[in-house]
C-alpha cells in the first residue's frame, strides 16, 4: 500500500504484554510507548495503585493517545468466570467488569474488552445463558457512560478453553447480544485463529457485522513445542503459525471486507510478548518490521 497504515488503523499495543510487569515499571512503560509516534493507541488494564493511575492518566492525555482498556487480566488473574454456572461466582466476575468500566472511563477509554470463562460440556447451555446475563448487565452499565463492551474471541480446546469461540459460536453470541444491546461487539485476534483451527478469511467473514477491534500476534499450535498454546510469542518464533505471509493475508482480507476506514479507523494492536529472557523492546521493534513489510506488500 502506498498509503500509510496509520491512515486506516490506529496502531496500538497491549502494554502489559509488550512490557511484562515483572520486567517493566508501569509508568515508565506507558511513557515509553506514548513517546513512540508509531503508536496511536495503547491498551492498558487495572491499576491497583491510585497514585499510578492518576499519573498514567496525565501521561496519556499529554501524549494524545487513544486509550483502550483490557479487562481480561481482571478475570484471568483471580480465576473469575463471567459464565460461571454458580451464580455467586458469576456475580463476582460481573462486579469486576463493572469496576473495569469505571476505571476505563476515568482513564479516558471509550469501552472495555473481556473474555468468556471456561466451560464444561455438561453445562454448556447454562454457561451460555450466564454469559448473556453478565454481558447484558455490563453493557447496560457501559451504555450509561456512552461506552462499548467487546468480547474477545478465544480458543475453545487448546489453552484458555473459553466458551466463546470458535467464530460461528461467537457470531451467534454477538447476534443474541445485539438484539438487546447496541453497544456490544467482538474483538478478534490473528494469534487466536490458529488456535481455533480457522483462517483469517473465515473468521473475518463470519464475524464481520460484529467486529469492533483487532489484535495481531502469533501462536504455537504444535503440541510439545516451546510456547505452545495462547502464549503470544513474537512473529517468527520457532514452530509458530504466523509471520509476514499470514499477516499479509490478514491485511488482504480486511481490505476485501471493507475494514480500511480512513474516516473512522479501527484500533489494530500488537499482542506479542517476550518469551522467557527475550527483550520486550526488541520484540516490539521486530513486530513493527513484520507489520511494515506486510503492509508494503498489500496491493493498492
Amino acid at each position: 500500500m502506498k498509503d500509510s497504515i496509520h491512515k486506516y488503523f490506529q496502531m496500538g499495543t497491549i502494554q502489559w504484554m509488550s512490557h511484562p510487569p515483572v520486567n517493566y515499571e508501569i509508568l515508565d512503560s506507558i511513557k515509553q510507548i506514548s513517546c513512540d509516534d508509531f503508536f496511536d493507541a495503547i491498551e492498558i488494564t487495572q491499576f491497583k495503585d491510585e497514585e499510578k493511575r492518576i499519573k498514567a492518566k496525565a501521561i496519556l492525555e499529554q501524549a494524545h493517545m487513544k486509550v483502550c482498556y483490557g479487562a481480561q487480566p481482571r478475570l484471568l488473574g483471580p480465576g473469575l468466570n463471567p459464565n460461571d454456572v454458580d451464580e455467586e461466582g458469576r456475580k463476582k466476575a460481573e462486579a469486576t467488569l463493572i469496576e473495569a468500566i469505571d476505571e476505563a472511563d476515568y482513564l479516558g477509554a471509550k469501552g472495555i474488552a473481556f473474555l468468556a470463562g471456561k466451560w464444561e460440556e455438561t453445562t454448556k447451555e447454562q454457561a451460555y445463558s450466564q454469559l448473556i446475563k453478565t454481558t447484558r448487565h455490563v453493557c447496560d452499565y457501559a451504555a450509561e457512560k456512552g461506552m462499548t463492551v467487546n468480547l474477545e474471541v478465544f480458543d475453545f480446546d487448546m489453552d484458555k478453553a473459553a466458551l466463546i469461540g470458535p467464530a460461528p459460536l461467537a457470531a451467534k453470541f454477538a447476534a443474541d447480544m445485539r438484539t438487546v444491546c447496541n453497544n456490544f461487539g467482538l474483538l478478534v485476534d490473528l494469534s487466536h485463529f490458529p488456535t481455533t483451527y480457522e483462517t483469517s478469511k473465515f473468521v473475518i467473514q463470519t464475524l464481520r457485522p460484529y467486529i469492533n477491534h483487532f489484535h495481531i500476534g502469533n501462536a504455537v499450535v504444535h503440541k510439545n513445542c516451546e510456547a505452545y498454546g495462547d502464549q503470544h510469542p513474537r512473529f517468527g518464533f520457532n514452530n509458530s503459525a504466523n509471520d509476514t505471509p499470514e499477516l499479509l493475508d490478514f491485511f488482504r482480507v480486511l481490505k476485501e471486507e471493507g475494514f480500511l476506514n480512513a474516516e473512522n479507523p479501527y484500533v489494530l494492536s500488537f499482542e506479542v510478548k517476550p518469551w522467557k529472557d527475550e527483550d520486550g523492546d526488541l520484540v516490539l521493534a521486530g513486530t513493527k518490521r513484520v507489520i511494515n513489510r506486510a503492509w508494503a506488500l498489500l496491493e493498492d
